[in-house]
């Protein structure tokens, strides 16, 4: 998207606002499936907690995506979207059983990656297929916060307990359609996560009578000028041949399954936040914008690095810039930043914004959670209202 039409958005809708352009989703969707084009079967969930948005949901099954959720409420939320249950796959952690079954009961695909829930759910539910996440103790990425393979990871059953797996298996007299695995955020190394994919296949020969085999995702994403990215062509490349020869080995037709978030919405959103004041101390010149954490708290809680552009003065002189929210807490986006100039009024942009961004919104400080649009076919569409006072309300009890 230009500037211009980002700053026509912010004039339209008001900020602080998410736009998110549908053009690139799609075009990122169809990168990783051409990516794995010599695979006869491939099953891509999008990731909802990345981006769960209806009309985002809606954008994905239309392209014949399938969806992976982590609460009964996601799960409800396809649903609502017009996935078919089948279309589901559920990977909670640390739910309830109670939690569990009720996604059961809805008829979607049930992702186990505990023990004694393993135990549980099979004897007590045999007959409904359940697909293990295994953790291989492989940490893909370079952040602990967003690598989730690594042996102190709370998520998956750790691949040295197969023994205890294949023991509640024949115990139980389950039925085991899929094995899953997830190293984490930002893969940096495909040949690491090529060797968290054997570990993954040792796993699935134990199991006589799987449909697929999910390799979840963590597929990483430029964040700034000259950031590198997977390169999903040379992985596409490298796990299609692998995958397709294991397929031949195991004699049962398999689904090559993943589950990207980040990498199909990421780069599609943009966060666009009006500026109040400019103010300049002994040492540094500050941005404070219509915003904080409470919209986009990533740089805050991950140190993530977020591109920002001023799109209303975009070929100005470049200064030094600390851009802060509105927030009464530290609340940095971005230190000694070099961004045209800035003037109070304008509107900054910042990139990358379409995954984990709108998603942790809060109410922090009693703020309205933002509006968000798709950019669609050279349009704005609303996709979710501005928060009123009113929203601050509902639910809330007045003391007698």
């Amino acid at each position: 998207m230009q500037p211009k039409e980002l700053v026509d958005l912010a004039t339209e809708f008001g900020c602080p606002l998410y736009v998110y352009d549908a053009a690139k989703i799609e075009s990122q969707y169809h990168r990783l499936t051409s990516a794995f084009s010599k695979v006869e079967r491939v099953r891509i969930n999008y990731a909802v907690k990345a981006l769960s948005n209806l009309a985002i949901l809606q954008l994905f099954k239309k392209m014949g995506g399938n969806i992976d959720t982590v609460s009964i409420q996601e799960v409800q939320l396809g649903l609502h979207a017009g996935f078919e249950p089948h279309q589901i796959i559920y990977t909670p952690n640390g739910v309830s059983f109670e939690e569990i079954e009720e996604a059961a009961q809805l008829g979607v695909q049930i992702n186990i990656d505990n023990l004694s829930i393993l135990e549980h759910f099979g004897t007590k539910h045999p007959t409904i297929p359940v697909c293990i996440r295994i953790n291989p103790h492989v940490m893909a990425g370079g952040n602990t916060n967003i690598s989730v393979g690594h042996i102190d990871s709370k998520f998956g059953i750790s691949i040295h307990q197969m023994p205890h797996i294949l023991r509640i298996v024949e115990n139980t007299g389950m039925h085991i359609n899929g094995i899953h695995m997830h190293t984490g955020s930002d893969i940096l190394d495909i040949e690491v996560f090529l060797y968290a994919a054997e570990i993954l296949f040792e796993a699935a020969v134990h199991f006589k009578t799987l449909d697929f085999l999910d390799f979840g995702s963590g597929f990483k994403v430029p964040y700034h000028k000259g950031d590198i990215e997977t390169n999903i062509e040379e992985f596409g490349r490298k796990l299609t041949k692998r995958f397709n020869a294991f397929e031949k080995e195991y004699g049962r037709p398999l689904t090559l399954a993943f589950e990207p978030g980040k990498f199909l919405v990421s780069e599609a959103g943009f966060f666009l936040a009006k500026v109040n004041v400019v103010k300049q101390t002994t040492s540094t010149v500050f941005a404070s914008i219509d915003s904080g954490f409470n919209h986009l708290i990533r740089p805050m809680l991950y140190g993530s690095q977020h591109y920002i552009e001023n799109i209303s003065n975009p070929k100005g002189k470049e200064r030094f810039y600390s851009v802060v929210g509105y927030i009464c807490e530290t609340d940095t986006f971005a230190n000694n930043r070099r961004i045209s100039e800035i003037k109070e009024g304008d509107v900054l942009c910042f990139r990358n914004a379409g995954a984990y961004c709108f998603a942790m919104a809060s109410n922090y400080n009693s703020r309205y959670k933002p509006a968000e649009v798709l950019w669609k076919d050279g349009k704005g569409i609303l996709i979710r209202e501005r928060e009123t006072f009113e929203d601050l309300l509902k639910n809330q009890i007045l003391l007698d």
